[in-house]
């Protein structure tokens, strides 16, 4: 089956079956390996990725279920730490092993592309779904707050 959508702003086609997790297309198919497999249950988030905005968990969509949308990756954040999410990120020296943050990034990123100054609450309720093994919860709610305003600021 012949899927086609867009990956960060460009068209692509995907040769797939239809129940093919969007994951693995991106990883596998398209080469883009920023995003990762954690539990492939939806469960940890660290397969996030946006689909028309809305930060979905990439392991368990299906790749049909994207037909003529957008998907943005990490990667489309950029590669030179320049967004406000991840200059907040290194700030705050979020990452320790790294593994969750292209998830917790992207669904941050969701969040902030609707609510510009999030709640504490607004914050967990955004990020519950990602899991963070290293603990740095704490540290990703200060960066997500500081890259809130840095974006009000812009």
């Amino acid at each position: 089956m012949s899927v086609q959508f867009q990956v960060n702003g460009k068209a692509v086609t995907a040769n797939a079956e239809a129940d093919t997790p969007l994951l693995w297309v991106i990883r596998d198919e398209l080469g883009m390996t920023g995003t990762k497999f954690g539990c492939g249950m939806a469960l940890c988030g660290a397969c996030t990725v946006h689909v028309n905005g809305e930060a979905v968990r990439s392991c368990q969509t299906p790749v049909s279920a994207v037909a003529g949308k957008k998907v943005s990756t990490i990667e489309s954040l950029g590669t030179a730490n320049t967004h406000p999410l991840q200059a907040a990120w290194i700030k705050h020296d979020v990452p320790q092993c790294g593994y969750c943050q292209s998830g917790q990034l992207m669904s941050a990123a969701a969040l902030l592309s609707k609510n510009k100054n999030p709640s504490d609450a607004d914050i967990d309720a955004a990020m519950s779904g990602n899991i963070c093994r290293c603990g740095t919860y704490p540290r990703i709610k200060a960066a997500i707050k500081d890259a809130a305003s840095t974006m009000r600021k812009a």
